[in-house]
């Protein structure tokens, strides 16, 4: 059985170690996996297609910036790319971040329907479903649900700085996503479910597998040297994302330093260099690192893991906390919430600063080791990478056989 996997990235962030992982689970298998990416990360065990290059992303960019049309560049790129897909003749297509200025999603879905194969799409965004966002609920804005037009969100990902393309998109994602004889998508959580279900795409089996994480990489660690080697003198709150926005946290986190103790000291990894010059005293700045076995210590020693996040579907730096022992208190965003129940963490009202401040204290009050054993099991019991791959590995032989 051949996969071919298509990702924006591959074993770098956190959908494309996903699907690393998937690629190493089918290899282990005996089955060929095949990843398509525009931006590789470290090196991957699957064999890896290259899409496009910098100049046509840079052009995509440029025309999403201009006209909104953002998913409808890269045609030649694409073009490509299916010419190395018919080369390959995998059994089943898997689908995963399909934005990223690196596809044109009507010449990919067009071959997609001619090639009548199956295809599984994971939904790492909302993207998809929309005219332009790849979340909606920033602006608490549900209009794609009918049809999108006049977007609110028409400057967030992915930019347009002038016009709003939105009913167009929405029309033409309508017309694309939909109709292909063999396609399953696959939620990371039931948040997402359910936003498919009231979606264009209702018309099409959902299966939920929740996102997993390599708990033999993330697991509790004993082991200070990484407060050493980055200057962490007290006890410390950690947040992590791959990238440092608003919508992230980033504010609230500035806001925390104000009102928390001061004997507590604030770590934040993933921030640039420039966000870094400018924090407050208290909080403790780490540029991006893909080491995961340095992330995991980090985890390890932290009394606990804020994700103060504002748009989200199912965010892995939840389940990599809790594979290391440490309790996790998140808005109520997305599926964020669903990776912890009363024994593992808190659930705070989004943009509650004082709320989340008091859920961060109550935490350190009852203790570390109050939460560790129920986070790990947590992790052990739903979010191992091994469950994660099973599942996709069980859909793609039911695919396979019934193909």
């Amino acid at each position: 059985m051949k996969i071919f996997q298509i990702n924006s990235t591959v074993n770098t962030g956190s959908h494309g170690r996903i699907a690393e992982e998937i690629g190493l689970s089918l290899i282990a298998a005996g089955y060929e996996s095949y990843i398509a990416a525009a931006y590789a990360g470290r090196s991957s065990r699957s064999r890896v297609i290259k899409i496009g290059n910098a100049f046509d992303r840079y052009m995509h960019g440029l025309k999403t910036r201009l006209f909104d049309r953002h998913g409808f560049g890269s045609k030649t790129s694409t073009k490509r790319l299916i010419n190395k897909i018919r080369e390959i003749n995998p059994d089943i297509i898997h689908l995963h971040n399909i934005h990223g200025y690196y596809l044109h999603t009507g010449v990919l879905f067009n071959f997609l329907k001619a090639a009548n194969k199956p295809v599984v799409w994971t939904f790492h965004d909302c993207w998809p479903f929309t005219g332009h966002c790849s979340y909606f609920d920033r602006y608490n804005c549900y209009k794609w649900e009918t049809e999108c037009y006049n977007c609110p969100n028409k400057k967030g990902y992915p930019s347009s700085w002038l016009i709003d393309n939105s009913r167009r998109n929405y029309r033409q994602k309508k017309m694309l996503f939909t109709g292909l004889a063999k396609m399953v998508l696959v939620a990371p959580c039931r948040w997402m479910e359910n936003h498919l279900k009231n979606s264009f795409l209702n018309e099409y089996e959902i299966r939920i597998i929740y996102n997993g994480v390599n708990i033999s990489i993330f697991k509790p660690a004993n082991d200070s040297r990484v407060k050493e080697k980055y200057n962490i003198k007290k006890k410390y709150i950690l947040g992590v994302a791959s990238k440092w926005t608003v919508r992230k946290g980033l504010e609230d986190f500035k806001e925390l330093r104000k009102i928390l103790p001061s004997e507590y000291e604030l770590v934040l990894v993933g921030l640039s260099a420039g966000q870094i010059k400018n924090l407050p005293s208290g909080i403790i700045g780490i540029t991006r690192t893909e080491n995961t076995e340095t992330l995991s210590e980090l985890y390890s020693e932290a009394e606990v893991f804020v994700n103060p996040t504002y748009v989200d579907n199912f965010p892995s730096t939840n389940i990599e906390a809790l594979a290391c022992g440490t309790p996790v208190i998140t808005y109520i965003t997305g599926g964020s919430p669903e990776a912890i129940d009363e024994k593992t963490g808190v659930v705070v009202e989004k943009g509650n600063i004082k709320m989340l401040a008091q859920a961060i204290m109550t935490i350190i009050k009852n203790g570390k080791e109050h939460y560790s054993k129920n986070c790990r099991a947590r992790s052990e019991m739903f979010f191992d990478k091994n469950i994660m791959c099973s599942g996709y590995l069980s859909l793609y032989r039911e695919l396979f056989q019934e193909n």
